[in-house]
């Protein structure tokens, strides 16, 4: 893994801090961005690619191995507690989704890779920028900062992808059933390009964007905790049963499939045809699970036990066409918007933006995963003079990002500064970075002491 020998200017005042809290320097400082999904949203834990691009804001951690076996854990905001365990009796608790425990999934991701018992201990003062439920990943950025962190004392090596892949595992001991998008990101991102990310095997390719426009963020300032809430684990379980019921309608061994992306693999047809298939197969009335077990075949109980995961167990009704018509065609969105920018027509920027505004179309209404302050800033976007604007990350809250030619950028932001946010009074404070152009940022590094 790179690790850049030198003074980096993000350390001055979190050295002062580590020291103030720890009585000693730390030995290294790891760091690991946050993203913005562009395009392909709700889809990677489907199994389908994804289009996104790191961020600069990041998060930064200090650390000093220490003798004992205690995993000492402080943050720079206040309103993050300090936090202290035995670094060989980890316990996540998925009832609470405090600020630890996602520090926590990245470290025993990485204990439980190499099967370790003994390990050392270490003092770690977090640090970050990324806005907080906000849809840019700043949780799945600390579970990778952790990893690397962890990883890195321990004096062990391994691949970005194999980092990537643990730290994609490890988040889920915390109860959200993610996809690998946003750990992939963070650590397989390069400076000034985006990325297709594709999954099993796990691989990025280069997309590069269109130079004459700039991607804008927007924070709609509706906070969504992935964790804390059920929306995000009751879409992956539609998704889930979604497949089943097209695997079986095709006669297909339904039991062993997980994802629509394989139910597309094994018919090997194109996902233009899986939509025919899902019109087919599918109604658009929510399924009871009465419905679900009768078209499957098996017991309520089985049902429960063998599909749903534990938090979903109770969940009385379930939209399978809605879902699979949105992922089917969502899926298809990447592999259009990654072949305009291959193919850079004149048009390009409309191209893209029409896609970003068919997506957002998507999950607004097949995935209802958008909300009134979402919906009411896209439009503003779009008025101001973005080509494309859609939720981006989970949605139910978090970001709008926009596709905005260059020379109407400056207009734009003041104009949408106004109309969502002196308007109805929200906040602009420095640390919600609510409005900002962004360029596709580099991944995950581990900076040592010059």
């Amino acid at each position: 893994f790179i690790i850049h020998i030198m003074s980096f200017s993000g350390e001055g005042g979190l050295k002062e801090m580590f020291n103030s809290k720890f009585g000693s320097i730390p030995k290294f400082y790891v760091r690991a961005p946050g993203r913005v999904n562009i395009i392909g949203e709700h889809i990677d834990y489907c199994g389908y690619s994804v289009l996104p691009m790191a961020v600069e804001q990041d998060m930064l951690i200090a650390v000093e191995p220490v003798k004992t076996h205690v995993l000492q854990l402080a943050n720079t905001n206040p309103l993050y507690p300090d936090y202290s365990t035995s670094a060989n009796n980890i316990q996540i608790d998925k009832t609470k989704p405090v600020w630890h425990n996602y520090f926590l999934c990245g470290f025993k991701g990485i204990q439980e890779h190499f099967g370790l018992s003994d390990l050392t201990g270490m003092n770690c003062l977090v640090d970050g920028n990324i806005p907080p439920s906000s849809g840019l990943s700043s949780s799945s950025a600390l579970v990778c900062c952790a990893g690397l962190v962890t990883l890195t004392v321990l004096g062990m090596n391994l691949s970005k992808v194999e980092l990537a892949e643990i730290c994609a595992k490890s988040e889920r001991y915390i109860g959200t059933e993610g996809g690998g998008m946003d750990q992939s990101i963070s650590f397989l991102a390069e400076e000034g390009t985006a990325k297709l990310i594709e999954f099993s095997p796990l691989r990025a390719t280069d997309v590069k964007l269109p130079s004459g426009a700039v991607f804008v963020i927007a924070n709609s300032c509706v906070e969504m905790n992935k964790a804390a809430t059920s929306h995000f684990n009751i879409r992956v379980m539609e998704c889930r049963l979604a497949a089943k019921l097209l695997a079986k309608h095709k006669s297909l061994p339904w039991k062993e499939v997980l994802r629509l992306e394989e139910v597309q693999a094994k018919l090997g047809i194109s996902l233009e045809e899986m939509l025919l298939i899902t019109e087919d197969a599918l109604h658009p009335e929510p399924y009871s699970p009465e419905e679900l077990c009768k078209c499957l075949g098996i017991s309520l109980q089985e049902l429960k036990t063998q599909i749903l995961s534990p938090n979903t167990q109770d969940v009385l009704t379930f939209k399978l066409y809605q879902r699979a018509k949105h992922v089917y065609s969502e899926a298809a969105r990447v592999l259009q918007f990654k072949k305009i920018c291959e193919e850079t027509p004149d048009n390009m920027v409309q191209l893209l933006g029409e896609l970003m505004n068919q997506s957002h179309m998507s999950c607004r209404d097949m995935y209802e995963c958008s909300c009134p302050e979402l919906d009411q800033l896209v439009d503003i976007c779009r008025k101001f003079g973005a080509q494309g604007s859609r939720l981006t990350g989970a949605g139910w809250g978090g970001c709008t990002v926009s596709i905005v030619p260059a020379d109407k950028l400056s207009s734009f932001l003041a104009n949408v500064h106004e109309a969502y946010y002196q308007r109805s009074n929200r906040s602009l404070a420095p640390e919600k970075q609510s409005l900002f152009a962004t360029k596709p940022g580099g991944g995950a590094l581990v900076f040592l002491e010059a």
